[in-house]
């Protein structure tokens, strides 16, 4: 599925719509996902990405890259330093100066709020408490922009379209 941020007029992929269905099952009966639940879904968002990079194109994709592991398997496709599907292109264990990732940042009672006000959602709220407790903030190195969830949505696609601004100089 593909959405249109009206803001930024990019593709926008939601990743839980990438899960395997076996994830999506343990979730909604509970259960947080592992680091082996997740490597498959990471590589999965991974494809779009490089998919969207070799075509030249922009996207916005969503998901819980709560460890500096899963983001480095999000820019590189694997633990390892192994060549990205571009030919272009090479991998290092920096950031990509292509990608930036968005740290939707809250405190865990506006979040807690949010998740068990939203309906139709196969995660249930009381997971929120194991992603905060193996969430690895990301560092100014990972290429990251901070946005405070507090904000209105037209508020934080304003910063994000001076954030794409500033790193086109």
């Amino acid at each position: 599925m593909i959405y249109i941020i009206m803001g930024l007029g990019w593709p926008f992929y939601e990743g839980d719509n990438f899960h395997p269905q076996e994830n999506i099952d343990k979730m909604a009966r509970g259960e947080p996902l592992t680091d082996q639940d997740r490597f498959p879904w990471l590589l999965r968002l991974h494809e779009i990405i490089e998919r969207e990079r070799c075509s030249g194109s922009d996207a916005l994709i969503a998901c819980s890259a709560l460890k500096r592991l899963y983001r480095h398997i999000l820019l590189h496709g694997s633990m390892s330093g192994a060549p990205t599907i571009c030919s272009h292109q090479t991998t290092s264990h920096s950031a990509s100066p292509e990608v930036f990732f968005l740290y939707l940042h809250g405190d865990y009672d506006l979040i807690h709020q949010r998740m068990v006000a939203r309906q139709g959602h196969y995660m249930k709220a009381e997971l929120l408490r194991s992603q905060f407790d193996i969430l690895e903030p990301p560092s100014e190195e990972e290429n990251m922009l901070t946005l405070d969830i507090r904000k209105s949505l037209s508020e934080m696609i304003l910063e994000v379209e001076k954030h794409i601004e500033s790193l086109k100089l």
